[in-house]
């Protein structure tokens, strides 16, 4: 079985029975995100990426599976954890080419406000934020090119 093969086993395994706030299978999320992605670590990396944040599943278990130390780096720095507040886990993410590409396309996902059903005052607080942030890896990214 490929690495890509696997990863889309335990992404779906890991999100199964997870909704969206628009009432969608959480997992066309990380499949939209992976389909954005030109090589194969990236495509991998983003069907991961949320994995280890809202499921039982940890950075070792990914290791023991064989996945690329490319692959394990980038999805540990795409998982929020809970000690860091999100200026901090943006800051360390933005370094890394890979982690970055990934979480715009996470942000422009998120940011896609017309998928909700009903939009309230959480939901416009909610895309604040992530236009906040985006614009920071925006910005890393073309000083970066």
């Amino acid at each position: 079985m490929s690495s890509i093969e696997k990863a889309l086993i335990i992404a779906a395994n890991a999100h199964t029975g997870q909704i969206q706030r628009n009432g969608e299978p959480y997992i066309l999320h990380p499949l939209r995100i992976m389909l954005q992605m030109e090589t194969i670590p990236e495509k991998i990396a983003a069907i991961l990426h949320d994995v280890i944040e809202d499921s039982d599943i940890t950075l070792e278990m990914l290791q023991k599976e064989g996945f690329s130390d490319d692959v394990l780096k980038t999805v540990d720095l795409l998982t929020h954890y809970e000690k860091d507040s999100y200026e901090e886990y943006i800051e360390r993410l933005k370094s890394f080419p890979m982690a970055r590409h990934i979480k715009i396309a996470d942000l422009n996902d998120n940011m896609k406000i017309q998928r909700l059903k009903k939009v309230g005052e959480k939901d416009f607080q909610r895309l604040e934020k992530y236009h906040k942030h985006w614009k920071i890896l925006i910005q890393e990214e073309n000083e970066k090119a």
